[in-house]
């Protein structure tokens, strides 16, 4: 719960848009980006985008890609470059200037990529079904000047959600974001994790860089416009930050990334940057089929999955197909061998390849 007094969406409001016309270097980590995606952007557009980590590190070919905060646009037209013809990039931001800033190059970048596979739309990334240039469109022509018209707004606001969502159900292999989500007042950050999941395709992940803190936020930090909007106030408690994702109904929950010197230190609070990938669940299936089995490669003497299955080195164990689906997917494939019902594993494999001696089958038996 919020327990600041302050206007936090209009403190990032302000600072945001002066940084969109000139480039503020407090407002971001320092971050080695790929120069070979930078090279069709202009530096000014480089300048004035601010993050904390890069994201689209783990943005892969064909990948449709959405960017939370997507500001001026410097992830979306390298994440642009990395999917390819076949892929395609959504930005969403609620700051007008960042808007303007992220389009004003766009028609010159497409011309450098060689294709067009970014839009940029504007809303509150905590309610991705509302898309606000659609519901500003409206208000042109219904424009509220008393409670009567203000509740038509909002019935027409949730109409909008219904009848033609900015980000529909299920329809994003990976969202991106970076240094964005400590931005969102606390009330609304349960609503932010619903929406990463809700958009998510079953199997797909969320890459998020961002800014914790190793101990919470005082009140007196978050009272501070300038500590807020400069990604310092608003940071996740680093643990919390993680269990953020889980509580979300995602798993397989990785630190890609994490900064060893903090970036900054206020009153005895140490900032640094994070970057996590967090899985959504593939649809799963009760029950055991015959034969289906995986063996973990170690190194560990075993490991417990999200789902409270144990996974013991070097021995078979039985598992559903639920299970079965989401191991063949990464992050887990690379730890894992599987046994399908015929007898056939992924990937093939000899006894004598595997890390410790007491290979076992199902039935028991041992070599």
């Amino acid at each position: 719960m919020n327990t600041s007094n302050l206007n936090i969406e209009g403190a990032v409001a302000q600072r945001y848009s002066q940084a969109s016309q000139a480039a503020e270097t407090a407002l971001c980590c320092p971050v080695d980006y790929d120069a070979q995606w930078l090279q069709v952007l202009p530096q000014d557009l480089i300048d004035r985008d601010y993050g904390c980590g890069d994201p689209s590190k783990w943005v892969q070919e064909g990948d449709h890609v959405l960017d939370l905060g997507s500001g001026g646009g410097k992830i979306c037209y390298i994440a642009s470059q990395v999917v390819g013809q076949n892929g395609r990039v959504i930005g969403v931001d609620m700051n007008d200037d960042m808007l303007t800033l992220a389009r004003q190059y766009q028609s010159d970048i497409v011309e450098r990529i060689g294709w067009d596979n970014v839009r940029f739309h504007k809303g509150k990334i905590q309610d991705l079904q509302l898309n606000l240039d659609d519901f500003e469109a409206w208000l042109t022509d219904h424009p509220v000047t008393d409670a009567n018209s203000w509740l038509q707004a909002e019935q027409q606001a949730q109409q909008l959600r219904q009848s033609s969502p900015m980000i529909e159900n299920a329809s994003v292999d990976v969202v991106v974001s970076n240094c964005v989500l400590n931005l969102v007042q606390p009330d609304d950050r349960h609503q932010l994790f619903r929406e990463l999941h809700r958009v998510l395709k079953p199997g797909g992940r969320a890459v998020i860089s961002d800014i914790v803190a190793n101990q919470p936020v005082p009140v007196a930090l978050q009272d501070d416009a300038t500590l807020w909007s400069g990604c310092i106030s608003g940071a996740f408690e680093d643990h919390q930050f993680i269990q953020a994702f889980a509580d979300a109904g995602l798993g397989n929950i990785e630190i890609l990334a994490w900064q060893s010197e903090p970036w900054q230190v206020v009153e005895g609070i140490e900032f640094r940057s994070m970057t996590i990938r967090a899985w959504k669940p593939r649809h799963e299936k009760e029950g055991l089929d015959a034969g289906q089995s995986a063996i973990y490669r170690g190194p560990w003497k075993e490991v417990v999955d999200d789902s409270g299955n144990v996974l013991r080195r070097g021995e078979w164990m039985a598992i559903t197909t639920g299970q079965m689906q989401a191991y063949q997917g990464a992050p887990l494939k690379q730890d894992l061998i599987l046994r399908e019902s015929d007898g056939k594993t992924t990937p093939a494999t000899d006894p004598s390849d595997l890390p410790i001696a007491n290979y076992c089958s199902t039935d028991g038996s041992c070599c």
